[in-house]
């Protein structure tokens, strides 16, 4: 909250999440079976070496622990590049595992710059595995850079979420949880579901629906537990935000609620008023590329293939979710998109 003005519903489960991931991985590592024969072979897992972790700021801590959790249960050692933009959440959890009395050299941290430090990790031999979290241009500079030494690597980056809503969904109760995924974090989250598909049928009764949801969001400072929307962590990413507003008007979309600027009541701070396009095409940049603000897409279809060809007709596939009144429908359509994970 002190660092990029997270709203307080983000920053109690963020912390509260890395708290619980060393727990969880202890869990895990209980009933993991580090021996196992697979066909006729015997197959022994073992720790890959030195693990690079590199994370962002919006989420610094939680990633890190996470990331650490996992390396430490794998029984590696993690050297760690942080966001050089979050250097609160680093010093909490520094802090944190210092007072666990956590043995010297299970981890260290190298602060700095992405294109000095992070790139000096992706080419070093000494280290084996790369897991990292941030853009996909930054991921895939690791990836061709980790190639020289057969690094392993792992990336989680962007996304253009897809929310489904399918014809039988309960728009009463769909509704809200799709408008909360597209504004996770103020909208400064990789899974944040921004495009939300909506059935032509049922359009005008949505689109009510979305306009009275988001009107009803307060916007403000992290201080104001009111507040479920908080700033953009920058200056820069201010104006982003705001340019990709100007785009959506651009481009011919209708603006449903929000627009350019800040909200009235707030006159100072890096504070976007939460917006939503109908009319969307799926080929708009709005609707293609991450905005990483609090904007949303409205995008209809005509039946369930289409929704689902929609979904899948993006660059990214990190998540996506489904909302139906009928379980066994829903997982059938999740079973269909292209995402790394599916929410019913």
């Amino acid at each position: 909250q002190l660092e990029y003005g997270a709203p307080d519903g983000f920053a109690t489960f963020a912390a509260r999440h890395a708290a619980d991931a060393f727990a969880h991985m202890a869990q895990t590592l209980e009933g993991y079976e580090l021996h196992r024969r697979i066909g006729t072979a015997e197959v022994a897992m073992e720790p890959v070496g030195v693990v690079a972790l590199i994370t962002p700021w919006n989420s610094n801590a939680g990633f890190i622990c996470n990331k650490l959790a996992t390396a430490i249960a794998a029984g590696c050692t993690a050297v760690i590049k942080p966001s050089e933009m979050s250097a609160l959440q680093t010093q909490v959890v520094l802090e944190a595992l210092h007072a666990a009395d956590v043995p010297p050299g299970i981890y260290n941290v190298v602060n700095g710059r992405g294109d000095v430090v992070g790139d000096e990790f992706s080419r070093h031999p000494d280290i084996a595995k790369v897991s990292f979290t941030g853009s996909t241009a930054v991921g895939k500079a690791i990836l061709k850079a980790g190639a020289d030494t057969m690094k392993r690597v792992t990336l989680e980056l962007g996304g253009k979420s897809p929310t489904i809503l399918l014809p039988d969904a309960d728009f009463a109760a769909a509704i809200p949880l799709a408008v909360r995924a597209g504004f996770v974090n103020s909208g400064q989250a990789c899974i944040a579901g921004t495009r939300i598909l909506v059935p032509e049928s049922r359009m005008d009764e949505a689109l009510a629906a979305i306009k009275a949801a988001v009107e009803a969001i307060h916007v403000g400072p992290a201080s104001d537990p009111a507040s479920e929307i908080g700033p953009m962590v920058s200056a820069r990413q201010f104006e982003r935000v705001q340019g990709y507003i100007a785009l959506g008007l651009e481009e011919g979309a209708t603006l449903l609620t929000g627009g350019p600027g800040r909200p009235a009541h707030l006159d100072q701070g890096w504070f976007v008023r939460p917006t939503v396009f109908a009319g969307v095409s799926n080929a708009m940049r709005i609707a293609r590329e991450e905005i990483f603000g609090p904007v949303l897409c409205v995008i209809g279809y005509r039946d369930e293939e289409d929704a689902i060809a929609i979904a899948n007709d993006t660059p990214y596939g990190l998540q996506a979710s489904v909302h139906s009144a009928d379980l066994g429908r829903a997982r059938a359509v999740a079973a269909r998109l292209q995402a790394g994970r599916v929410v019913v």
